[in-house]
């Protein structure tokens, strides 16, 4: 499998247990089986992706856009949420935000270290990595939102 299809595979694993296997299987109209496949690495599943209306659906549900994050990053695009976004911003700003960043990225590195301990990141470890540099990237969109608030 491509390093491309596999992380979209990864995120869109991320998608489907952000919103929970089983409301995901009814708002997407899907089996529990069908959506395992669309996220399974398996040989027989390596062109099997979720279709975009299945993601949009799911999107809509989560509280974050997993597989259209992963879509723009391999493009290189960043992306900006509206107002009405689920994880609306606090109030408190910039300063705010900053202390938000720290703690955030103190959870990762710490993650980090627990995970490289052995000098091998498993794959359980990578997954809780990710979880955390999610959290992190939502702080630095919050940020970002702020900041572009405050410049005018």
């Amino acid at each position: 499998m491509s390093s491309m299809g596999s992380y979209l595979k990864k995120h869109t694993e991320a998608l489907v247990k952000d919103v929970g296997i089983e409301p995901a299987c009814q708002l997407t109209g899907k089996s529990k089986a069908t959506l395992g496949r669309y996220y399974s690495d398996h040989d027989e599943h390596v062109d099997r992706f979720m279709p975009v209306d299945a993601v949009a659906a799911l999107e809509d549900a989560a509280s974050y856009p997993h597989v259209t994050a992963a879509l723009a990053e391999l493009k290189g695009i960043s992306l900006e949420f509206g107002e009405d976004r689920r994880n609306a911003r606090e109030k408190g700003g910039v300063n705010s935000d900053v202390i938000a960043l720290s703690q955030r990225f103190a959870m990762l590195m710490a993650e980090y270290q627990q995970s490289i301990q052995d000098g091998v990141i498993t794959v359980n470890e990578a997954k809780r990595l990710l979880r955390e540099t999610t959290q992190l990237q939502k702080v630095l969109i919050d940020m970002k939102m702020h900041l572009e608030e405050e410049s005018g």
